[in-house]
């Protein structure tokens, strides 16, 4: 299932991109439902920058997603990487323990635009199950897009605090 989605920000580009891929932000945050298991990867050279976070959800899980999970644990990898030169990037998702039945990919770009930083993402979650998969599909993206609005307000937040 395709979305697109923007997020503003009252900082520079620079700014909002150290804050994505900064492992310190990301422990700081308290999502619903969610807990934060690993920072399994992240690195920066300064031009390019990746960073690797493991996630469980530990909320009421749906009874489609515990079908398709055989009973285990719903956990994930995101990765999100941007290049600081160009301001392009990718945020991915797997599912620990499925294979390729869900995962999700989105393309970003971080871009300037009236003294603002534009957070442009466009990408696509997949449940790769017969019968089930649309509605999945349905309901993951609703969370994941509800999880990527909050933490828009929480990078807001701390790009406020820190003077953008």
């Amino acid at each position: 299932m395709r979305f697109q989605v923007e997020h503003r920000f009252a900082a520079p580009v620079p700014a909002v991109a150290e804050l994505l891929v900064d492992p310190g932000f990301h422990r700081g945050l308290r999502l619903p439902d969610l807990e934060l298991l690993d920072v399994v990867d992240h690195r920066d050279d300064g031009k390019a920058a990746l960073l690797s976070l493991r996630y469980a959800y530990v909320g009421q899980v749906d009874p489609i997603v515990t079908r398709l999970l055989g009973g285990r644990r719903l956990a994930w990898v995101q990765e999100l990487a941007v290049d600081r030169v160009t301001g392009d990037g990718h945020l991915s998702l797997a599912v620990e323990g499925g294979g390729d039945r869900l995962h999700g990919l989105a393309r970003f770009t971080l871009h300037g635009e009236g003294g603002e930083t534009v957070w442009a993402l466009r990408g696509e979650i997949e449940v790769r199950v017969p019968l089930v998969g649309g509605t999945a599909e349905r309901r993951i993206l609703a969370g994941f897009l509800q999880r990527l609005d909050l933490e828009a307000r929480h990078l807001a937040e701390r790009l406020g605090a820190d003077g953008g």
